[in-house]
C-alpha cells in the first residue's frame, strides 16, 4: 500500500467516523477515535453489505458511504453493548 492509498484510507475513515458520530449523537470521538470507528465501520460494511445484497460502487465518495454505514451499525452496537 502506498502513502497515498493509506492517506486516502485514513481520510475516509476520519470522515465516515465524524458522519456516523454526528448521525448517532455520539459527538464524535476526536481525529484518532473517529478514524478508529471509520476504518472498523469499513471492514464490518465490506464484509456484511455484499452478504445483505447491496453494492454501493467504487470510487472515494463510495468508500466513505461505505465506511459511514458500517461505523453507524458499529456505533449502534456499541450503545446497546453499553446499555446492557
Amino acid at each position: 500500500m502506498g502513502v497515498e492509498s493509506l492517506l486516502v484510507f485514513l481520510i475516509v475513515g476520519l470522515v465516515a467516523g465524524w458522519l456516523a458520530g454526528q448521525v448517532v449523537r455520539g459527538g464524535g470521538f476526536g481525529m484518532l477515535g473517529n478514524i478508529v470507528v471509520g476504518v472498523i465501520g469499513a471492514f464490518l460494511a465490506g464484509w456484511l453489505l455484499p452478504r445483505l445484497g447491496f453494492a454501493i460502487g467504487g470510487g472515494v465518495i463510495a468508500a466513505i458511504v461505505n465506511a459511514f454505514i458500517g461505523a453507524v451499525i458499529l456505533l449502534v452496537i456499541l450503545r446497546l453493548v453499553k446499555r446492557a
